[in-house]
């Protein structure tokens, strides 16, 4: 609302006279409830960003005596280590084959893994149930981040089993002696 103040000017007692002046006054209070009304009306509408989090099925502990039997060309094994690095072999930790100096994205690690996923349909064509088996064990050297990576690398390459387990020192010593630990 505005309001128009046209008192001021002059009497005619003095003898003198002066020009009306005109002064304008805005009141801004329909405004400010408007305003404050459309930051209410926005603040409930909007939708918040939901963190995003990935299903992660843990075995209980407890249950320590039952051990899962996998052939040695269905079990890789990936080792984080430093400065972003992974290593990866096939078989046991005593026995590694293709023990592979790797690093994490589409051409390396990932590659590795849609391979070996093919070699395991190719060795048991009749058996689906048989799939690649992944063990992840992260060192005291990598980060959080390479945890996070190559789980997400899992996501991608639709991995269906695969543990995250505690390193060994015959594997940690395969780190040192390639660089990355």
């Amino acid at each position: 609302m505005a309001e128009l103040d046209t008192s001021g000017g002059g009497s005619k007692k003095g003898g003198k006279i002066r020009s009306k002046k005109q002064s304008t006054r805005v009141d801004l209070t329909a405004m400010v409830d408007l305003a404050f009304l459309l930051i209410t009306f926005f603040m409930l509408t909007t939708t918040l960003a939901k963190p995003q989090a990935m299903d992660l099925v843990m075995p209980d502990d407890s249950d320590k005596e039952e051990e899962l039997k996998v052939a040695d060309d269905r079990s890789m094994t990936i080792l984080l280590g430093s400065k972003d690095q992974v290593q990866w072999y096939m078989g046991k930790a005593s026995d590694p084959q293709n023990l592979t100096k790797d690093f994490f994205g589409a051409n390396n690690i990932r590659k590795a893994i849609y391979d070996m996923k093919e070699q395991v349909k190719k060795n048991y064509p009749d058996d689906p149930a048989k799939d690649l088996l992944i063990l992840i064990k992260p060192s005291d050297k990598s980060t959080y981040k390479n945890l996070v990576d190559i789980l997400d690398e899992m996501k991608v390459t639709d991995v269906k089993k695969y543990a995250i387990v505690d390193i060994l020192p015959v594997e940690i010593q395969s780190l040192t002696s390639s660089g990355i630990y």
